[in-house]
């Protein structure tokens, strides 16, 4: 039995020589774990390789916990497993704490992986022992490599597209509800004040935000007159509400005010405008970031109930996930248990009660256009979370969807199939060049890649074709200084004949 530990700072491979599998020793191995020196005598470690920087371990931790087995995994084990030639007939087993990375492993190396309570309880004592075991790795070293580690795979896991990020969503529309209440609060206690001054203004003006500029403008009673008729007709984007103001100041009934009191007001009414800007101004914030996060459900359902959806379901992963059933009766948690513990009839619906589509909807078919709405929430939450490119063209096609089914409550006209409507949408978004298959997908990835590996082979042959040109020029080279050489000694033979014969001639 090898057994794989992975750790933050590397790879360790134990090896265990005797096994009961059937058995398993379960017993055995978990007295032992206790005691260092009893549990060293059941297995061995016998390699050891540690990662060589902090990106290689971050990459093969990352790798692990997506159940992928990486360049080094696998050299590491081939390196150090018996080699085997097909897996009936391996005699040894590979045992790995998580199950998930064994079919990679099989197929990538060809070793059968197993896992069981026994190995798990093994891998335990490792993890208590494996300072102990290594000599090369202290456990304050372990415990650096696993702080750094952690702080690097946590940044890693939540690092996404900056302008896809669901969690201002949530952290905004929060803010929105409780600026709302705000506004609310301190527009009735405006109210209250003022009326003691001007009291037939709040019956002509029910807006919280124009009742405050309003206010702010008119600052005393006695300032409302014929030349301040445009700037009220400017407020309140009304003619005959602004000339009603001015006639109601004629004939009010509200006692006098002190110089400090209206201050306080004029001071208290900025307050509001100054919250209420703000809170159109996060409407806006919120709009544009529901276009690029979810602009499917925000076409469906609006961009309050469809951030309110998201912020009840923790993130849009989450709301991707959930069955139309739970979509249904998210923020109804309270009365779901309530009438499952009292044995009463369950809710219809949750936040999306305040969607348009169920208040236009008969007393009747509230439930069955509550149903439908959550089914097509379904599809629009998974087309948000997995579409490449963000677009609406799907969460108008299933609102109109929606409009239809409200018309056929109503007068019985026949919707359109679904299976017609996600058939257009789909020719669409290929026309466009919004979708692609799988298969597509893979074969660009294909293309891409032969595309990158091409000029490398072409780099390959122009360094073989340079150095063969190279090698010829050395030959070429060598042969012209053999001849150079051979023609040298040629010429210095034929002067030593040449004296020769001359010495032979003098001599005669």
């Amino acid at each position: 039995l090898f057994l794989l530990y992975e750790t933050a700072a590397g790879y360790a491979l134990f090896e265990r020589e005797e096994y009961d599998e059937i058995g398993g020793e379960l017993e055995q191995v978990q007295a032992a774990i206790a005691d260092y020196e009893r549990f060293a005598t059941l297995l061995k470690m016998k390699a050891y390789q540690p990662f060589k920087t902090a990106e290689e371990a971050l990459k093969n931790i990352f790798a692990i916990s997506k159940g992928e087995v990486t360049e080094t995994l696998q050299e590491f084990l081939e390196s150090y497993l018996p080699k085997v030639k097909s897996k009936k007939k391996q005699k040894f087993q590979l045992g790995i704490a998580d199950k998930i990375i064994g079919p990679q492993i099989s197929e990538k190396t060809g070793y059968t992986t197993s896992t069981n309570e026994t190995i798990r309880e093994i891998f335990r004592g490792i993890r208590t022992h494996f300072n102990r075991f290594s000599k090369k790795i202290t456990e304050s070293d372990i415990k650096q490599a696993q702080l750094g580690l952690a702080h690097a795979f946590s940044r890693n896991k939540v690092q996404h597209d900056v302008n896809r990020q669901d969690k201002p969503i949530i952290q905004v529309i929060a803010l929105i509800e409780q600026m709302d209440k705000n506004i609310n609060t301190f527009a009735m206690r405006l109210k209250e004040w003022f009326s003691w001054h001007f009291p037939e203004l709040a019956k002509i003006v029910t807006d919280n935000s124009i009742y405050a500029q309003l206010v702010h403008l008119i600052e005393n009673r006695e300032n409302i007159n014929e030349a301040l008729l445009p700037k009220l007709e400017e407020i309140t984007l009304d003619e005959e509400k602004a000339k009603e103001i001015i006639e109601a100041n004629n004939a009010s009934m509200g006692q006098d005010i002190s110089e400090n009191d209206t201050a306080q007001i004029k001071m208290f009414s900025s307050r509001i405008v100054e919250m209420a800007n703000y809170r159109t101004s996060l409407g806006e914030y919120l709009h544009n970031r529901m276009l690029n996060v979810a602009p499917n459900l925000s076409a469906l359902i609006g961009d309050n109930v469809g951030a309110k959806l998201i912020s009840q379901a923790g993130s849009l992963v989450n709301l991707a996930k959930y069955p139309a059933s739970t979509i249904q009766i998210l923020g109804a948690e309270k009365a779901l248990f309530r009438s499952l513990k009292s044995g009463g009839n369950t809710p219809k619906y949750g936040i999306i009660y305040n969607s348009s589509f169920i208040s236009r909807a008969g007393i009747k078919n509230k439930g069955k256009i509550s149903r439908y709405i959550a089914n097509k929430l379904a599809i629009a939450a998974r087309f948000d979370q997995f579409a490449l490119i963000p677009n609406t063209k799907m969460g108008e096609a299933l609102k109109e969807q929606v409009e239809e089914r409200l018309r056929f409550f109503a007068s019985g006209d026949k919707p359109k199939t679904n299976r017609d409507v996600m058939a257009s949408v789909l020719e669409e978004l290929k026309a466009d060049g919004l979708y692609a298959t799988a298969e597509e997908t893979a074969k660009e990835e294909a293309d891409q890649s032969e595309e990158e590996e091409a000029p490398k082979k072409k780099s390959k042959k122009d360094k073989k074709e340079k150095k063969s040109k190279k090698s010829k020029k050395r030959k070429h080279s060598e042969m012209e200084e053999q001849d150079v050489e051979a023609k040298d000694t040629s010429e210095k033979k034929k002067k030593k004949k040449k004296s020769k014969k001359a010495k032979v001639d003098d001599e005669e």
